[in-house]
């Protein structure tokens, strides 16, 4: 099963990284699917290490898909890494395997460690509209950035109806970050 979390890792300097991804989930491995172009990438594969956070906070998904954005954090225990603040749950995971395969790694990684701070209250329809709608706007550089626009505009009935004001603050962010992509790239 692929859950959506936000993935944090380090950089060869300390520095952390947080992207959205779809990870195959399991209690005692995970697997990472990364572009190879990624910083999610070239940091599993420096340090060996990362912190798959599972979220219900989708303006953390918004921001963390559309730019390099510090989310806040503390220390994680058993790896070298850090845990979004503001994650339900965790896992904590060292790279066991790397597969390369066309424009994506498949990485095996064994979980280390864990930890839950409250319960995952879930992803409402206007969550989950939010999360396709993030996942289209990182990939304006292939698709047809109008039609991509047009999809965003669809979305906003599910978003106004039966989100609230952090989903709605999410869809506002998206919008103006594919407005502004078409602008850059129209001239």
């Amino acid at each position: 099963m692929i859950v959506e979390t936000i993935f944090s890792t380090l950089d060869d300097r300390g520095k952390p990284n947080f992207a959205p991804m779809g990870i195959i989930w399991g209690e005692k491995e995970i697997t990472v699917r990364p572009f190879r172009n990624t910083h999610t990438y070239q940091n599993l594969i420096a340090t060996g290490c990362g912190v798959a956070n599972v979220t219900d906070r989708i303006l953390a998904f918004v921001r963390s898909a559309l730019e390099d954005t510090l989310l806040p954090h503390f220390p994680s225990s058993k790896v070298p890494g850090v845990v979004f603040q503001e994650a339900c749950y965790w896992r904590e995971i060292k790279v066991i395997e790397v597969a390369d395969g066309g424009e994506s790694a498949r990485i095996r990684c064994r979980v280390l460690g864990k930890g839950w701070q409250r319960d995952f209250l879930g992803f409402n329809r206007a969550r989950n509209t939010l999360i396709e709608a993030a996942i289209l706007a990182t990939r304006l550089h292939l698709l047809d950035p109008l039609k991509v626009l047009e999809e965003l505009l669809r979305y906003g009935d599910t978003v106004l109806k039966t989100g609230d004001s952090e989903e709605r603050q999410a869809y506002q962010h998206l919008l103006q970050y594919v407005r502004g992509w078409i602008d850059d790239h129209n001239g």
